[in-house]
């Protein structure tokens, strides 16, 4: 059974970018994510940021800053994270207007869905569709 704290969502993907700053303008402005907080250390980078998007959220920062994490990610490649959307048409438009590479155009889905496929600056791969499995009862 699915577990949640407080409401929340109980897992968070959680991304580096090379440029955090430019990214965090494109899932803004391109995807539509909401930032909820956003900690810039001194040297002006971005440490700590975490966006909302309907019920889920990503969290992303700096690459390079130090730190475990940031040693751990050390020549990571990109990643892939899924995102349930209403109107994925919609979404997608935003998301070309925003000039967003689109890997695969709204496609229905064999299963029911309704997806599309996207490319961040910085080559993580996002997937807005309406499939949204469940996760117990």
């Amino acid at each position: 059974m699915a577990e949640t704290v407080g409401g929340r969502p109980s897992i968070y993907p959680t991304l580096l970018y090379t440029d955090a700053e430019a990214a965090l303008k494109q899932l803004t402005d391109a995807f539509g994510f909401t930032a909820l907080t956003v900690y810039e250390g001194e040297d002006g980078l971005i440490q700590h940021a975490e966006l909302a998007l309907g019920n889920g959220a990503v969290t992303l920062g700096s690459r390079g800053r130090g730190g475990r994490f940031d040693e751990a990610m050390h020549g990571a490649g990109p990643a892939g994270v899924y995102i349930v959307v209403d109107d994925v048409d919609a979404h997608h438009r935003r998301a070309v207007e925003h000039g967003v590479e689109i890997l695969v155009p709204p496609t229905d889905q064999d299963y029911g869905s309704r997806d599309y496929m996207a490319r961040d600056a910085e080559g993580n791969i996002w997937s807005f569709g309406t499939y949204a499995p469940r996760l117990g009862d």
